[in-house]
């Protein structure tokens, strides 16, 4: 009720009043070539660990991960043998998944929610993600990865292990998702 006085009040003061147009003339996907090094740089700027020339399994074997949660899509290739699996109901030290798109300009990994990535529940609550991107999505810009995206998927956007800081500007690692992050970086699929 109040929202709806509030609103109303809004509307008749500015009744008449010429409604600005909205200029959006954001930068365009340039389909450019993304540049893997700065990809790879941005990640490790942020504390990720990248991990390349090597095969998935190797990369969660030499975690030792404990409990890995794993959405339904994963590539089962992926999962070395001993792994204990849980279900994404249950409490998990580590989460494997694939990724949608990665951006090299900003280090960004998007994740949508696809059968290999799980629920945004799935890369938030783990202290460990391990994510596997393949070098053909990884774009250059953001606006060339919003142009590959779908924006009715539920979209999660990490750059790098979850961070904060105080007030005092100390860094605070963990705080609303995982303190770890592995990028493991794979040639694209043929």
């Amino acid at each position: 009720m109040s929202r709806d006085l509030i609103l109303q009040r809004i509307r008749t003061a500015l009744a008449g009043t010429p409604v600005p147009e909205v200029v959006r003339d954001y930068r365009p996907a340039t389909g450019d070539k993304p540049d893997l090094e700065l990809l790879v740089d941005r990640l490790v700027d942020y504390k990720a660990v990248v991990h390349r020339d090597t095969d998935v399994a190797s990369v969660v074997a030499a975690l030792r991960p404990g409990r890995l949660v794993v959405p339904p899509g994963i590539d089962r290739s992926w999962l070395p043998a001993g792994v204990t699996l849980v279900d994404d109901e249950h409490d998990a030290e580590a989460v494997l998944t694939a990724a949608t798109v990665a951006v090299a300009e900003t280090g960004t990994i998007v994740l949508d929610g696809s059968p290999d990535q799980g629920r945004r529940r799935l890369s938030l609550l783990p202290d460990l993600h391990i994510c596997v991107v393949r070098e053909d999505q990884v774009v250059a810009s953001v606006p060339d990865a919003i142009a590959r995206l779908d924006p009715t998927r539920p979209l999660t956007w990490i750059s790098g292990p979850s961070a904060t800081s105080d007030i005092e500007l100390n860094r605070v690692e963990g705080v609303h998702g995982p303190r770890n992050l592995h990028v493991v970086l794979l040639p694209s699929a043929r």
